[in-house]
C-alpha cells in the first residue's frame, strides 16, 4: 500500500505561555512560519503546517490527542488504512486505538512500533 506522507507530530505543554493552548499554537505557527510553513489546520489540541510548495511536506504540533486514549508519536497517510491494520495484525504489531472512522473525515488507528512509538496509521475518507 503506498503511503501518501509521514507527519511528526511534536508535543507542546498544554498551558504553555500566558495564553494557555492557543498562545502555544500560536508561537509555534510563527517559528515555522519563519521557516515557510504555513497553517492549514488547526483544531485547538492540534495544528498542522505545510509547506504551500510541498503540501506533503508538512509536521503537525499537539498537546494531546483528545480523541484517542493515547497521543501519537507520528502519522502515517496510506492510501489503504484497513489494509495497512489487516497487515499489521497479521505481522502480530500491537494496535493500540481503533481503527474508527473520526469526525473530521479520516480512518484511523494506532499502532505501536518497535521502538515503542505510537504511530498513527490514517487514511481519508
Amino acid at each position: 500500500m503506498p503511503v501518501r506522507r509521514i507527519v511528526p507530530n511534536i508535543p507542546i505543554g498544554a498551558g504553555v505561555g500566558p495564553d494557555g493552548e492557543a498562545g502555544a499554537m500560536r508561537a509555534n505557527a510563527a517559528f515555522y512560519g519563519l521557516l515557510g510553513l504555513e497553517e492549514v489546520m488547526n483544531q485547538g489540541w492540534i495544528m498542522t503546517l505545510a509547506s504551500p510548495s510541498r503540501p506533503a511536506a508538512q509536521i503537525s504540533v499537539m498537546t494531546a490527542d483528545r480523541t484517542a486514549p493515547v497521543t501519537p508519536d507520528m502519522s502515517v497517510e496510506v492510501t489503504d488504512v484497513d489494509a495497512a491494520h489487516t497487515a499489521l495484525v497479521r505481522a502480530g504489531a500491537e494496535i493500540v486505538y481503533g481503527p474508527r472512522d473520526e469526525e473530521w473525515g479520516v480512518r484511523r488507528f494506532f499502532v505501536r512500533d518497535p521502538n515503542g512509538r505510537v504511530v498513527n496509521v490514517l487514511s481519508h475518507r
